[in-house]
């Protein structure tokens, strides 16, 4: 009796590879890096905020 045939995604069915923007996409809005990317997301603003002439606020008179 031959064995039996699992088929893991269907049969016929191939996935194509994901290219280099989906892939980042995934990786960014992934659930595991949300505290990373928005670590980085508020230091980029803060850095553009303190370059900016709103920076001068901050200095005492």
């Amino acid at each position: 009796m031959p064995p039996k045939r699992m088929y893991v995604d269907g049969p016929g069915s191939r996935r194509a590879p994901k290219g280099f923007f989906d892939s980042t996409y995934e990786t960014l809005t992934s659930s595991e890096n949300a505290a990373v990317v928005r670590s980085i997301a508020i230091f980029g603003a803060v850095v553009a905020i303190l370059s900016s002439s709103w920076g001068e606020l901050l200095l005492p008179p």
